[in-house]
């Protein structure tokens, strides 16, 4: 662990102005805050802080963040507050811990949701300074260095399913590669033990059998680039475990099929040393078509730039070499961190686009789930570059549509998109754009968002926008159904309301306007008693309570409807959560909920289709089966009993045909889901007593 002058002095070997006072009263307070609490591995917890604030010192930051990085677990972990931390550091250093520092514990919130939270805050804090997400990566990366002193291997995975998911992305996303790499190493080596123990214990054995084969492959390619005249700086190291683990996997081959294990670096002084040395390579070795790429020309949306080629050197041995400045390769291994360390009076906060997606996604998005699954989407790497008609560079994820560009131009022109043109042909929306493609984005100024666009999206911005899009457009219909009723209400009353009633009705019902009225009333959470009391006190005393729609009764709850919708699962296919299932909605009428193989649909019903997932409360679903029992004694009575041992409650029973050999049944069954269901079937199947058993 740092020692406090070693930590000052580091400090100020690079920022001689540093606030050396502040530095070590921001030293001493985490050490008396922390106390004697303790890491997993033993350790004084503030040798964690110190730690942090140690790396960075190595990406050279300013005083505030290396105070930031001392400061960022008291607030979470000790009785400080944002408000002492003002006090004591100012507003600057206070805002950043606030950003860094973990929502406190939740107790009615699930692990979902507790983190889609701490993103959320933790996204919104970025935008406004980078350096907070730089605070964070160097927090998440020691973290993970002492991961394997924690004791729960269920926790252990969960930490570095999270370092996995998001963090190692995001460090990828800025261009901190030593971070983004030992993070996937680290969190590889908990997620896969046996691959990582089989991976490592293969580049070992390279490593000694061929000794210094790297370094007399770094020493040709020196050699043969100094003949031409350049001069450069070469190393050679076997290529990343997790990156041989992952092209493993992708491409279904063997540790032994993997044929370019090495990696070669080449560090230019100049950009056009870059472009001759690369002229050299391809001269001196042969070169693999489909695998050079030119970052420098057009860089990574991370800022990232490099040459990147593959070469046959010889035993046709396969090596890729990348190819890159002095600069370059600084600002490529630490990214927006160096781009701090040199223009620290130039504050990159908010300037980076993808940043700026990132918080539409958090405005968008309606949920814990939604909230994850769309900022996964925008992070994770895999691009191509396409271009707007007036030459505009766009980069997206591989795999993306006309509707995934129209949303990174311009949320509106996503939301206006009615057809596009690529490369100057019409093409359909949901056509996957290629590298180096002209979009042109054909728009409406009648046109909305379509549900169905979900189906071919794949970024996180475009994604969480259409769901916006789609929930509004049902609000407006729920309020239109609502105003409708309001009409009939409104004509029971015993005397002509006007606007004041109307306001005042709302004021009563503590709602937020009227446009909240006519939701209320169109999603069934109002009835027209509420209503009519509401509006002119004392109206409603007679009057039974009406019943509009009929109400799901069971505990069953439906993601994708709008709070209080009716809903009714369909009578047709009987769905049960396990199910993918999408609904039906008619003007002025409730939702239907149907299994996605449903007849219903396939006839062609002509109704609003939704996207629609099963909800956490799912007791009480009623699954339909059709069995035929041999016809003799005591055959229903085992079929019963099967559903008995399998705790599944007969709802309603019926014999719709019979002969003198069998007898066939139409069963509704309470069930918890689709694999209890299974299991049922399963068993009936199984049975001397059952001919056939299948699902309706």
């Amino acid at each position: 662990m740092l020692r406090q002058y070693e930590l000052v002095e580091r400090v100020l070997a690079y920022e001689p102005e540093a606030d050396e006072a502040m530095l070590n009263r921001a030293y001493v307070y985490t050490v008396q805050k922390h106390g004697s609490q303790k890491r997993a591995s033993g350790d004084p917890y503030f040798s964690h802080p110190v730690e942090v604030a140690g790396l960075m010192t190595e990406l050279q930051l300013d005083q505030e963040t290396i105070v930031t990085a001392l400061l960022h677990d008291t607030v979470e972990d000790t009785l400080a507050t944002i408000a002492d931390i003002e006090k004591l550091f100012g507003p600057d250093v206070a805002r950043l811990v606030d950003g860094v520092t973990k929502l406190s514990k939740i107790e009615a919130m699930g692990e979902t949701e507790r983190a889609a939270e701490n993103l959320r805050k933790f996204f919104l804090a970025m935008s406004e300074d980078i350096r907070v997400l730089l605070v964070k990566l160097a927090d998440r990366l020691h973290n993970m260095r002492t991961l394997h002193f924690i004791r729960s291997e269920e926790k252990r995975r969960r930490i570095a399913h999270e370092t996995m998911d998001i963090y190692a992305p995001l460090a990828e996303r800025v261009g901190m590669y030593e971070y983004m790499r030992e993070m996937q190493l680290l969190a590889f080596e908990q997620l896969e033990p046996e691959a990582y123990a089989t991976i490592t214990g293969r580049l070992a054995q390279i490593r000694s059998s061929e000794g210094g084969q790297v370094d007399a492959i770094a020493l040709s390619i020196k050699q043969a680039l100094a003949e031409a005249g350049l001069k450069v700086e070469v190393s050679g190291r076997e290529k990343h475990p997790y990156s041989i683990w992952k092209k493993m996997a992708e491409r279904h081959v063997s540790f032994e099929q993997i044929t370019d294990i090495m990696a070669f670096r080449v560090l230019t002084e100049t950009v056009e040393d870059c472009y001759r040395a690369l002229g050299v390579l391809h001269q001196t070795w042969q070169m693999i078509p489909g695998r050079f790429k030119d970052y420098i020309s057009t860089p990574k949306s991370n800022g990232y730039r490099s040459l990147h080629t593959a070469l046959i050197f010889e035993n046709s041995m396969r090596m890729e070499v990348q190819i890159r400045t002095q600069e370059m390769h600084h600002t490529n291994e630490f990214g927006l961190a160096a781009h701090w360390a040199y223009k620290q009076h130039e504050r990159p906060d908010g300037q980076v686009g993808w940043l700026r997606d990132l918080i539409e996604i958090v405005d968008a998005s309606h949920d814990a789930e939604e909230l994850l699954e769309h900022t996964k989407l925008a992070i994770y790497q895999d691009r191509i570059f396409a271009f707007t008609p007036k030459g505009q560079l766009l980069q997206l994820p591989k795999g993306s549509t006309p509707i995934d560009f129209a949303y990174a131009v311009h949320s509106d022109l996503g939301s206006l998109a009615v057809g596009a043109k690529i490369n100057g042909r019409h093409m359909p929306l949901r056509t996957p754009l290629g590298n180096g493609d002209v979009v042109e984005i054909i728009k409406s100024r009648n046109a909305s968002p379509q549900l169905s666009w979900l189906g071919f999206v794949v970024t996180g911005k475009a994604r969480a926008a259409i769901r916006r899009a789609v929930r509004q457009k049902e609000k407006q219909e729920v309020a239109a159904i609502g105003r409708m009723l309001f009409d009939e209400i409104a004509e029971r009353l015993p005397s002509k309301i006007g606007k004041k009633a109307v306001k005042d009705a709302v004021k009563r019902l503590e709602l937020a306007s009227e446009e909240e009225l006519m939701v209320a009333i169109g999603s069934a959470k109002l009835d027209d008693r509420q209503v009519m009391e509401a509006l002119v006190p004392g109206s409603a005393k007679d009057l039974p309570e009406p019943e509009r729609w009929p109400r799901q009764e069971r505990a069953i709850s439906i993601r994708g409807l709008t709070p209080g919708v009716a809903f009714h699962l369909g009578a047709c296919c009987h769905p049960v959560p396990g199910d993918r299932i999408v609904g039906i909605r008619m003007p002025g009428k409730g939702v239907e909920v149907h299994a996605i193989d449903c007849m219903t649909l396939a006839s062609g019903v002509d109704a609003d289709w939704l996207d629609l997932s099963w909800g956490e409360r799912t007791t009480g679903a009623v699954g339909r089966v059709r069995v035929v029992l041999h016809n003799r004694p005591g055959t229903l009575a085992e079929a019963t009993g099967i559903f008995a041992g399998n705790r599944a409650n007969i709802i309603h029973l019926e014999n719709t045909s019979r002969d003198e050999l069998f007898g066939t049944y139409e069963i509704d069954l309470e069930v918890s889901d689709l694999a209890h269901l299974t299991r049922i079937v399963s068993a009936l199947r199984a049975s001397d007593a059952v001919a056939q058993a299948d699902r309706v």
